[in-house]
């Protein structure tokens, strides 16, 4: 069969090898194309400016914000269409010429850096077609394996640093190292020991970007605090917001108070109700549905709106094609679209839609979970947990998050949980905890057995608590009753599992399946240094993790 594109970036890659005739979530070769020669572009970019940089001289932020945002474009589930696609790639020629000439005249630069982008769409398709993942065909396959595995981890920073960024918060040496590393894509000197020292380093300068985005979320809208939510449906006109975007939210209940119009969030945004400036809102009143891979199913004729403010939409069905909203760095072709302009956003088209579909015309019977316990609220009952250890209350505790998909093997995650001992703890955060998060686990003392620690982009959470846990016991956070049970789909996940390898964190649990851009050799240096494990049964992983 003709092969009219490669991606293997996510868990769901087709045949767990890779997407060949047209992505499993929906993407177009066209679009996969055009992200090929867009990540190419960026190589350049970097090129250029990690010159500059070395240099001493600084790059514009205008140029960094939209590395940033061009990167985490081509995230999976971002950004389906090819008509933004081909505006990023615009920009993408006016950045590296701009960078080319405050660099001034340079000697022997590499082709990704003197490329020149043609004019038309079908001119940039041929040339994607040369430079994809498989293009050089007799490139070694572990260096190809641990670039693509650098490339994604830069998504993934992409995104966290996308949102501080749009509160206002950045970091010099998070911006400066996206220049770096694509730089170093493209350098034929780093052999696999640089190229696995890069990563490591892309983790440390992860754990600074979720540091800086757990600033930006927190001194924007206070730490998260304990909170209950409700998950069932109440009468009246509603819009879904979906995604991670705390500043879209916000934004969008601004402008629907005292419009009579309820705001559910979705997914990933379900923690926004443990932050006090969101959850001052009445008009936010609950969480609607599950994880993004069941979305096309939830809004199916929904009488309601949909914002998706970045990652995670699906292709959507016929059915609310004309009520589903995207904005930022989110694309959909059919779907309107929110601009920006001059840093404000509109969502009249969003507010007036739900308006005139109605909602739902009665109320379910009320349900609800609790999120809120971020590092903050954890770490303020530090001295309780950690004498509950110590009295043999707590035996062990769990990290089971991660991102959620479709594949049947992620199952494994909910069977695991039910069958913790319930002197144990479950900490989650990610939509992996939509596989849980509606279960009764009871209580450990005055300690609910399950505390949602947020979205993915709080990971920071759970490493601060568990580098608190280690001080306090005078430990290693190897040595701590603690065991990391991970669940990845994307690039984020990709991201912070280099972060928990530069920490040196060993013994994880990874899956459903392994990625398919990992070598063997690639995969057997993880598993040799850091005892990386993938998931085999429940039943057999907690009677090794326990001894039992």
């Amino acid at each position: 069969m003709e092969q009219k594109m490669f991606c293997f970036q996510c868990e769901q890659t087709a045949g767990g090898t890779g997407c060949t005739r047209s992505g499993v979530c929906g993407k177009t070769p066209e679009v996969a194309a055009l992200q090929d020669l867009l990540i190419y572009q960026l190589k350049g970019i970097g090129y250029y400016g990690n010159a500059l940089l070395a240099k001493g001289g600084t790059v514009p932020e205008a140029a960094t914000a939209f590395v940033m945002d061009a990167t985490f474009a081509t995230l999976t589930n971002v950004n389906f269409s090819p008509d933004r696609m081909v505006d990023y790639l615009k920009e993408s020629a006016k950045v590296k010429g701009a960078l080319r000439e405050q660099l001034g005249g340079q000697c022997c630069d590499p082709a990704a850096a003197l490329y020149e982008l043609p004019a038309d769409k079908e001119a940039m398709l041929a040339d994607a077609a040369k430079v994809g993942i498989m293009a050089d065909a007799g490139l070694d396959p572990d260096i190809r394996s641990l670039r693509e595995t650098i490339t994604y981890g830069l998504k993934g920073i992409a995104a966290y640093a996308h949102h501080a960024y749009v509160l206002g918060y950045q970091d010099e040496a998070v911006n400066n190292f996206f220049y770096k590393a694509y730089s170093a894509l493209i350098d034929d000197g780093l052999g696999i020991n640089e190229l696995l020292e890069l990563a490591l380093e892309l983790g440390k300068v992860n754990l600074a970007c979720l540091e800086l985005l757990d600033k930006a979320n927190t001194g924007t809208y206070g730490s998260p605090v304990p909170t209950q939510v409700l998950v069932t449906k109440k009468k009246g006109p509603f819009i879904i917001v979906s995604g991670h975007d705390l500043k879209d939210l916000k934004d969008l209940l601004e402008q629907t108070e005292g419009k009579g119009i309820n705001i559910y969030t979705h997914g990933e945004m379900l923690p926004a109700h443990a932050y006090p400036e969101l959850k001052k809102y009445p008009h936010l009143v609950g969480n609607f549905g599950s994880a993004w891979q069941n979305q096309q199913k939830e809004f199916d004729g929904i009488p309601g709106a949909i914002l998706m403010t970045t990652n995670c939409i699906q292709v959507p069905r016929e059915s609310y094609i004309d009520r589903i909203f995207t904005t930022s760095i989110v694309g959909m072709p059919g779907a309107a679209h929110i601009e920006t302009v001059d840093g404000k956003k509109d969502f009249t088209p969003v507010i007036e839609k739900a308006l005139a579909l109605g909602g739902w015309t009665e109320d379910e019977e009320e349900k609800y979970i609790t999120v809120g316990f971020g590092h903050n609220a954890v770490l303020s009952n530090a001295g309780a947990i950690i004498e509950a250890v110590k009295q043999g209350h707590i035996k062990h505790f769990f990290l089971v998050g991660g991102c959620d998909g479709s594949r049947k093997g992620r199952s494994y995650y909910t069977e695991f949980v039910e069958k913790t001992p319930e002197d144990t703890v479950i900490l989650t955060l990610g939509c992996g905890k939509y596989r849980f998060n509606k279960m009764d686990l009871g209580n450990i003392g005055p300690f609910p057995r399950l505390l949602d620690m947020g979205q993915c982009n709080d990971s920071y959470s759970a490493i601060k608590v568990a580098v608190a846990l280690a001080e306090a016991f005078g430990c290693g956070v190897n040595d701590l009753p603690l065991t990391l049970v991970l669940s990845w789909f994307e690039q984020k996940a990709v991201a912070i599992l280099l972060t928990l390898l530069a920490l040196d964190v060993k013994n994880i649990y990874i899956g459903p399946s392994l990625p398919a851009f990992l070598t063997p050799n690639v995969l057997n240096v993880l598993v040799e240094k850091w005892n990386l494990k993938p998931v085999s049964s429940p039943e057999e992983d907690l009677k090794q993790i326990l001894g039992a």
